[in-house]
This record gives C-alpha cells, structure tokens and sequence, in this order.
C-alpha cells in the first residue's frame, strides 16, 4: 500500500530515469520541476521552446542547461507539435505540458499525424495525499469527460486500474461513487455503479475490485460504511474514486486542494504515453509530483524508446 508522495518517489528512483518532452518550457515552475526531476535522477528533459527566455529562466533558478537539450521554436503551437512528435517517435517516455493553453497541446496530442491517440478513451486522474486518509487516493475524471456513459466509464476505470498498477497496487479497490449507496431507476449513476461492479464479477473488468453504488463516506470511512450495514471489500478502504461526471470530479478535487490542504497530481491516461498536464498555477512540488506519476506510468509500458 503505498501511502504518500515521498514512497512513489522511492520508487520512481528504483527505475531507469525517463524522458520528457517539455512542450513550451519557458516557465520558472516548470523549469524547477524538470530540474528537480533530474537532480533525483528520475528523469531527463528535452526542453521545447523560445531558447532564449529558457536560458534566462534558468540563470535565476541555477538551472545548469548543459544538462538538457533545447530545441529553439518560439512558435508555441509547433512547439507543442515537436514535443507531441518526440513522444510518438518513441524518443521521449513522457510529454509534459508548460506555458500553453490545454486545448492547444491537446489537440496535437490528437492530431492524427503525430499525436498520441491508441483508440481508447483519453482521461484524467488526480492522485492527493490527505492527512485524514491513511493511503494515496486516486479521483478520476476532473477534466476531461463530462457525463461519460456507461461504456466511457469502463474505460476510465480500466486506465485508472493500469495506471494504479504503475504505482505497485495489485489489485485496487475501485468505488463507483454517488449521491446514495442504493439502486434507484431515476438516478442513472447509480445504475452504471452496479452494472460496473457486476462487469468486475463477470470478469470483463479485471485486476481490480469494484464496488458500487457508493457515497463518498462510505467509499473512504469504514465507520460510515459500518453504520449504513455496508460490509464490501471496498468499502471504507477504496484506492480509486469514480466519478459520475466532470462537476463532481472538479468539486471533490478543489475541496480536497483548497479545503483539505491535500498533496496532488495529476495525468492524462489513455494516451500512447502519459501526459503530465497540470494548471499553470500549480507549484513546481505539484509538477514534479506529476512527472513521478509519469515516470511510474512510463516504466510500467515495457515499451523500447530511441534514447
């Protein structure tokens, strides 16, 4: 069970440092992320972007350059599509988001020509640390699918499951979450939550277990569970949170931030290979968080990369 951010950075050392491609890296947190990453010896940077603001980012953060290598493009839609390109062409692990919009990376990791598209659904999780919780909880999806239907929420469990598997949980307890713990016809996320967990039965969802429908207080408190007779494996102890759409993911992600001071990161899963792609605003501790989640990810593909 892993339990905080400094374990999964334990063990993102015990693997083979990975690469980035850093799409726009002219940013003073991204740059201190990257840095850090590569002090660890988690991973190396290819840093795209304007050289020159580079170059003078750095200076301020004692950043040594000839570290790294920098790709000069100050056009920052083709900066995106050369940081896309690196990953597909296998010569990065990870592509990184830096001081660009969301939808303009997006849509070159879409692009049909040198994006990151496999045919499954592209989502994101969140991954926190709360004082009050006495593991990692993963929360999936606060900003990519709105109302995802049935089928869309398979396959964010099944990428929450693969990825869960990068941070050496066996088989994590995934709770459908709801606004009630029982069936009822008018509300459809509660029906979704039990032809999840009956998928999981029947063995078309596998390497995890899955319970639902459940509140959010019986999912993560085993008093709560206890006192409403919910007795599942699940129950007070999940490892993922399903979400029934994107408002209640984005809610339960800036409560757990804002409100209960929790540690985060985040990735976009779906993908060829991860996407650390976090809110400009976020400090260089959340975005080198992020990139231990990459770098996890990453080293779980088996794939072979022209380093």
């Amino acid at each position: 069970m892993v339990k905080n951010f400094q374990e999964l950075l334990d063990l993102a050392k015990e693997r083979d440092p990975k690469k980035i491609a850093v799409a726009v890296a002219e940013d003073r947190e991204v740059l201190t992320s990257v840095k850090a990453a590569k002090d660890l010896g988690v991973a190396d940077s290819i840093l795209v972007g304007d050289k020159n603001k580079i170059e003078k980012i750095a200076k301020d953060i004692k950043m040594d350059l000839s570290q790294f290598e920098i790709i000069d493009e100050k056009d920052t839609v083709e900066a995106c599509r050369k940081a896309v390109s690196l990953v597909s062409s296998k010569k990065a692990h990870v592509l990184m988001k830096g001081l660009i919009d969301t939808a303009v990376i997006m849509k070159q990791v879409l692009d049909k020509e040198i994006g990151l598209r496999t045919g499954n659904l592209i989502s994101h999780l969140a991954v926190f640390s709360v004082s009050t919780y006495e593991k990692l909880i993963i929360v999936t999806d606060a900003a990519m699918n709105i109302h995802p239907n049935l089928s869309q929420k398979r396959q964010i469990i099944e990428n929450a499951v693969s990825f869960a598997h990068s941070l050496e949980m066996e088989k994590p307890k995934v709770a459908v979450i709801c606004a009630r713990e029982k069936v009822t016809p008018n509300m459809e996320a509660t029906i979704h939550a039990r032809e999840l967990e009956d998928m999981n039965k029947r063995g078309d969802i596998t390497g995890c277990i899955i319970e639902g429908p459940l509140a959010l207080d019986n999912a993560i408190s085993k008093e709560a569970a206890k006192h409403k007779g919910i007795d599942g494996p699940v129950a007070g102890d999940a490892d993922v949170l399903i979400v029934p759409n994107i408002e209640t993911g984005n809610v339960l992600y800036k409560s757990l931030t804002f409100f209960a001071k929790a540690e985060s990161a985040g990735l976009i899963v779906g993908t060829s290979a991860p996407i650390v792609l976090t809110s400009r605003a976020d400090t260089a501790e959340a975005k080198l968080r992020s990139i231990v989640l990459g770098v996890l990810m990453a080293s779980k593909s088996g794939h072979t990369y022209g380093l």
